[in-house]
């Protein structure tokens, strides 16, 4: 339901310390509906389709123009609420609103417009999942297919946007580095196909619902066909020739962004914002080196479990080879263990969990076209049953992929992991709008990391080696705050990062490089993980710690979970808030 500002400004802040204000959370409402308004694709990934025949231009001055005014105005409406007179669960809103206002405005600052392609994750990479019908687009009804069409549109725009602020980008010297670049190209020229039928945007019409009249079908069939060979594949092939022309030669041989004018700022500014923290890059750099020397006792620990009798680099060396670590022969096998996993963990889930999601729940394997540049990831579901959470893990070559690392990486990105954080934030009605587009990679990824330590209680971790999987995710994202920090503030090579990698953990030199490279197209996200972990892991132990017996770790699991993703300030508050009462109600009995 829509609010106009002019409703809002009528209302007034009459109501008792404590209590609900009906103008708050009207304000909340309103602020969420003008988001979606402007970002149709965030609409659609949170089962909202009233934008489905739209799509944003994210890099484009009126939508840049948009989202500050939307920013300003509401931290404007914030002042009109005395934070001390909200309910609790107010409070937290109204604190978290304000932290991402004041974020976002402070971005402004920064060019980032001028650099939206990468091999990562960019508006591109998005807008091709959505087309191949394996995203937050439906594909069920003739609506959901025309509106695509529309949406077809939409991309052409964003590709020639992209173009020309990669243009300006070169003459302001605020350009990609050339090994992101260089990834670009092959994912760009898959999409280039002479055979329509072979495109990834011809895949809906492949799988046209049988429910669909002769007559549909075929026009949907023509309508589909002219628009990839009119549209998104001239769009396609304009953006391929650019960057290999003209982009591609003007990159930088730099890999830090602290080399872009005002970089140096920037990156502060990006650490801050993953980490939702005050932490330095120098901190975190220190923070990193630390937990890598502790990571390396443990790992030492297991390589004498198991009797091997070189130094920890050929036992990494050795793990990460030998074919008694690598038992698939096809992908199928792969997707057959992680379903195993589920199973085992499965009966031992309600022991540290009373809230479970709704939200249905897939594992898939990563599609072939994208899974050589893409990492194991989670993609939100929907509580209504229309779209499932989608686990998504990618096998380029089912014989090279190693079992020992498979039960860390499922309890993080799946179950209890993202699955469960993200979808019980969906399912939670209490949590107002703004939290579910909010970026809070310390938590949300924190929370990762955190269930990936709740292996044990879950019933697996049996096999030393599968403990050894554990400590080499921990180890990874401990690396990441040194590597990360290390490229983008203290001037380390691509080199020196993967050589940190190689020395400090069992990986592949491919897999290192893929990695390093993913740091350097997105400064500062990978620090996240780490961060958010060590602060939940930090407030369990201080609530074990005061209030012995009395801690139920489901309780606290619910607590962690209930009130949505937040920045890691406002959630430490929140948790000590919660201790204090739970010994509170411990005197009282």
């Amino acid at each position: 339901m829509r609010y106009s500002f002019l409703f809002l400004l009528l209302v007034t802040a009459m109501s008792s310390p404590g209590q609900t204000k009906p103008g708050f959370n009207r304000m909340l409402d309103s602020y969420y509906e003008k988001f979606l308004a402007l970002n149709p694709t965030v609409a659609s990934s949170k089962g909202d389709y009233r934008y489905n025949d739209q799509l944003e231009n994210p890099i484009s001055q009126p939508y840049r123009d948009a989202m500050k005014q939307l920013y300003t105005q509401y931290l404007d409406s914030l002042k009109r609420y005395p934070e001390n007179q909200l309910s609790a669960r107010d409070k937290l809103s109204y604190q978290i609103m304000q932290y991402d206002l004041q974020k976002n405005l402070e971005g402004f600052k920064f060019p980032t417009y001028l650099t939206p392609v990468s091999q990562m994750s960019d508006f591109r990479i998005q807008f091709s999942q959505m087309g191949a019908g394996s995203s937050v687009h439906p594909f069920k009804t003739v609506k959901d297919y025309d509106d695509f069409l529309k949406r077809m549109d939409g991309f052409v725009a964003w590709t020639d946007t992209a173009i020309t602020n990669m243009q300006k980008g070169i003459s302001l010297n605020y350009v990609q580095p050339v090994v992101v670049m260089e990834k670009v190209l092959p994912q760009i020229k898959v999409m280039l196909v002479d055979d329509v039928t072979k495109s990834l945007f011809y895949n809906p019409v492949k799988n046209l619902p049988a429910s669909f009249s002769p007559e549909e079908k075929q026009r949907l069939t023509t309508a589909y066909t002219a628009a990839i060979q009119q549209k998104i594949i001239p769009a396609y092939t304009r953006l391929y020739a650019f960057i290999q022309n003209d982009y591609l030669p003007n990159s930088r041989k730099t890999v830090a962004i602290s080399a872009v004018p005002n970089g140096k700022e920037q990156y502060a500014y990006l650490v801050k914002t993953w980490t939702t923290t005050n932490l330095t890059p120098d901190g975190i750099h220190a923070l990193g080196l630390s937990e890598v020397k502790r990571i390396r006792q443990e790992m030492e620990t297991i390589k004498q479990t198991v009797g091997f009798t070189g130094d920890l680099n050929a036992f990494f060396k050795y793990v990460a080879t030998d074919p008694k670590f690598l038992p698939f022969q096809t992908e199928e096998e792969v997707v057959a263990r992680y379903q195993k996993i589920y199973a085992t963990m499965k009966p031992n889930l309600p022991k540290l969990f009373n809230r479970v999601p709704k939200t249905a729940f897939e594992i898939r394997p990563i599609e072939k076209y994208r899974a050589a540049t893409s990492a194991a990831h989670y993609m939100g579901g929907t509580p209504d049953g229309s779209r499932p959470g989608v686990f998504y893990f990618p096998v380029l070559d089912a014989t090279k992929y190693s079992y020992w690392r498979m039960e860390d990486l499922f309890l993080h990105e799946a179950i209890p992991g993202h699955h469960y954080q993200i979808s019980l934030q969906t399912e939670n009605e209490s949590v107002p709008g703004l939290q579910k587009i909010g970026r809070y990679g310390a938590y949300v990824e924190g929370w990762g990391l955190y269930a990936e330590r709740l292996g044990k209680e879950l019933g697996l971790y049996n096999d030393p080696f599968e403990m050894l999987g554990f400590y080499q995710g921990e180890m990874h994202r401990a690396i990441r705050l040194v590597v990360d920090t290390g490229m983008h503030h203290k001037g380390w090579t691509r080199e020196q990062a993967i050589a940190y990698s190689l020395d400090n953990e069992p990986t592949t030199e491919a897999a290192a490089i893929q990695e390093i490279e993913r740091y350097i197209a997105m400064p500062g996200q990978a620090v996240s993980y780490k961060i958010g972990q060590l602060k939940i892991s930090e407030i369990r132990q201080k609530a074990e710690m005061k209030l012995g017996k009395q801690f139920d770790v489901r309780a606290f699991h619910d607590e962690v979970l209930k009130d949505g993703a937040m920045p890691l300030q406002i959630f430490e508050a929140k948790l000590d808030a919660w201790i204090n009462s739970q010994l509170a109600t411990g005197k009282k009995s």
